[in-house]
């Protein structure tokens, strides 16, 4: 199973945990992969997108919606 983001590219970080003793063991932070169906030119696609990824598209799509109920009321 690949860790990584379909849409960001967002993958595995590699680094040392380091205990009070200061001793250095290796490990990986994972990214928070969740699987999203979204709909792209009028088809649904499954995607594997990390949840930052995800508020962002959110985000984005919430200030496009706004954008077009200002147009709409002028």
């Amino acid at each position: 199973m690949s860790f990584r983001c379909d849409l960001t590219g967002k993958g595995k970080q590699f680094g040392n945990h380091v205990s009070h003793s200061q001793r250095h063991v290796k490990r990986t932070w994972k990214p928070n992969l969740q699987t999203k169906t979204l709909i792209i030119d009028g088809q649904k696609v499954k995607l594997r997108l990390a949840a930052s990824t995800i508020r962002t598209l959110n985000k984005y799509q919430k200030q496009i919606e706004a954008k077009e109920l200002e147009n709409t009321k002028k």
